[in-house]
C-alpha cells in the first residue's frame, strides 16, 4: 500500500573504501555469542536470560581492555605505522555505553515496574476474569491489540503473560499478531517507535506517523 507513496530515489555512494577497525570480526563474534548465551542460559540452564547478556557484555569490556592496551598497537606495528604516526586506542567502551539511550531504557523500566505493580495488588487478575472470563479470549485479544497502540506492546504483551489466561496456541499466536500490529498504529506502540523519536526528534514525531497509520488498514 505505502509503496507508489515511497519515491523511488538510491542513495548516493560514497567513493571511500571503508576498512574495518582491529578486533571487528572478533565483536561482531561476541555479540553473535551474547545472543546465544542468553537463550542456551533461559532454555538449557533454566536461569534468566540476563545474565548471559551480561556475560557477553563482561566479555566485550575484557576485549576492549584488550585492544585498548595491545590490540591496536599490534595490528598498527604490523602495517608498519611508525610509532610518531600511530594514534590512540580508539576502542572504548565506555564512550559506547554513554551513546545508549538511557531516556528509553528509562522508559520501559517504568512501564514495566507499574505492570508489576499492578499483578502484585491484583488487578491484573482482576481485568483477567473480568475481560477474557466475560467476552471470550478472541474479541480480548483484539482489544489488546488496540491497547498496544496507545500503550507500547511490550509491556501490554507482558501483562498478557502475567495474567496467563488460560487459552490455546491459536489464540497466543492471534495475541501475538494483533499486539505487533497494533504497536505500529501509533509512534509510542513499539520500541521501535519510541527510540527512533528520542534519535531523530526532527523527522519522526507523533504526528508524521499518523500519516501512514492509515496503511495498516
Amino acid at each position: 500500500i505505502m509503496y507508489p507513496f515511497v519515491p523511488d530515489l538510491k542513495p548516493d555512494q560514497g567513493g571511500e573504501t571503508v576498512h574495518m577497525k582491529p578486533g571487528a570480526r572478533v565483536i561482531i563474534a561476541l555479540g553473535i555469542l551474547t545472543i546465544a548465551t542468553a537463550v542456551t542460559f533461559h532454555q538449557a540452564l533454566h536461569l534468566p536470560p540476563f545474565l548471559g547478556m551480561m556475560l557477553g557484555l563482561g566479555l566485550l569490556m575484557a576485549f576492549g581492555y584488550y585492544l585498548k592496551l595491545w590490540g591496536e598497537r599490534s595490528v598498527m606495528k604490523k602495517l608498519g605505522i611508525p610509532k610518531d604516526r600511530r594514534a590512540h586506542p580508539r576502542f572504548d567502551i565506555f564512550q559506547k555505553v554513554e551513546r545508549v539511550e538511557f531516556d528509553t531504557l528509562l522508559f520501559f523500566f517504568g512501564v514495566l515496574t507499574a505492570v508489576g505493580a499492578l499483578q502484585y495488588i491484583g488487578y491484573l487478575a482482576l481485568v483477567s476474569q473480568n475481560l477474557y472470563g466475560t467476552i471470550g479470549p478472541t474479541f480480548s485479544n483484539i482489544l489488546v491489540g488496540i491497547l498496544s497502540a496507545i500503550v507500547d506492546n511490550i509491556p501490554v504483551m507482558y501483562a498478557v503473560l502475567k495474567m496467563n489466561p488460560g487459552m490455546g496456541l491459536d489464540q497466543w499466536l492471534l495475541i501475538t499478531l494483533t499486539t505487533g500490529v497494533g504497536g505500529s498504529l501509533l509512534s509510542v506502540g513499539s520500541a521501535a517507535g519510541v527510540a527512533v523519536m528520542g534519535v531523530d526528534r526532527k523527522n519522526y514525531t507523533f504526528l508524521s506517523h499518523l500519516k501512514w497509520a492509515p496503511a495498516i488498514f
